[in-house]
Parts: structure tokens; sequence; C-alpha cells
């Protein structure tokens, strides 16, 4: 160290003119030092040697199955409710509703509901029921068969009874371009040329 007892904290070499300073560190500091030492040590032995607490993968694996144990709950309680629902008239709930159609349903019935890849949705020939609460489950389970998927995975159930009541208000709307022919009626046939048969 230094003599000079004007620089106590200089240490009594240098190197191109640059020298060491030797400042305590505040003992706050060296305290949390320690105490995050041994916090480690502690949390290495309860986690990893004696293994009495769950790891982060145990963990997360935990909280996803309670997850899922809320998840099915709610799915359940919103399946035994589909017989009794009815549509919701709410104006904010009908535009939640022609939002979401317009997102994940329009693609394939079209913006107005008159029907591309799926049916269309403004007449009255409705292949798998017309009651509305038909048409909740058929957005709840999808029809895989004719490429419909299963909404329940992708909607909550609040999205799909305002997606529902939405479609409800489409029923017998006019289409300003012809809609899709009905799927469970075969169409008229075309008219013969005159003179030909």
């Amino acid at each position: 160290m230094s003599n000079d007892p004007k620089e106590p904290l200089l240490l009594d070499h240098e190197y191109d003119g640059i020298r060491e300073l030797d400042n305590n560190l505040p003992r706050w500091w060296v305290w949390l030092f320690y105490i995050t030492i041994i916090y480690s040590a502690v949390y290495l032995i309860y986690y990893h040697v004696a293994c009495q607490g769950d790891l982060q993968a145990a963990e997360y694996a935990k909280e996803m199955r309670a997850g899922e144990q809320i998840k099915n709950a709610a799915m359940g309680k919103f399946e035994a409710s589909i017989p009794t629902s009815q549509p919701i008239t709410d104006v904010a709930a009908l535009e939640d509703g022609r939002q979401t159609y317009s997102k994940f349903c329009a693609p394939c019935h079209r913006v107005d509901g008159g029907g591309l890849v799926g049916p269309n949705l403004t007449d009255d020939y409705w292949i798998h029921g017309s009651n509305y609460c038909d048409t909740v489950k058929i957005i709840w389970d999808g029809v895989p068969a004719k490429g419909m998927i299963t909404w329940k995975t992708v909607l909550k159930p609040d999205q799909i009874q305002n997606v529902a009541s939405y479609l409800y208000t489409l029923r017998g709307t006019k289409l300003l371009m012809p809609g899709k022919l009905p799927e469970n009626q075969a169409p008229a046939k075309p008219a013969a040329p005159s003179g030909f048969e």
C-alpha cells in the first residue's frame, strides 16, 4: 500500500502510469452477495440434491394439467347448455359475432353468407338442423366430413354463441348476387334448346 496518508487506497505498484485503486466494497453489497451465495446453495440442495421441490418442467406440466381441467370443465358446462341456448340479441355481441364470422367463416361461406365452399347460410335449406342450438353445435363440433373444422379448439364459448347469433340474423336476407344452391336439393335442369330433346 502507499505510505502517503492522502492516498490510502492506492496500491504501491503501477504500470505505464496507471495505479491500481484498492477500493473496499460497501458492507451492504458484500452481505447481499453472501446472501445470494447461501440462497443458491440452499436452492441447489432443496431442488437438485434432495429433490423436494418440482423443477420447472414438472411445475409447467402440473400447471398445464390444472389448466386442462379448468378448460374441460368450462367446455362440459357449455356443451350441457347448448340444447337450451337462445340467440343473443345484444348489439355488441352481434357485432363481435360479425367480426369473428368475417375473420374465420367468410372465406368458406362468403361475407354475406351466400356460400362458397361451405353452404349458403341465408336460405332455409340447412343440412344439419336449422334451430339455433343446431347452429351452435355445428360450430362447436364442426362437420369434419364436409371439411368444416371443430371450432371449440379455436374460439371461446361466448365467441361461438355470438357467431351463431349473428348467423341467425342472416337467415332470409336478400343477397346482392346469387347464393350457392341448396345442398340438399338438386338444381333444376336447364331447358333444352328448341328442336332438341
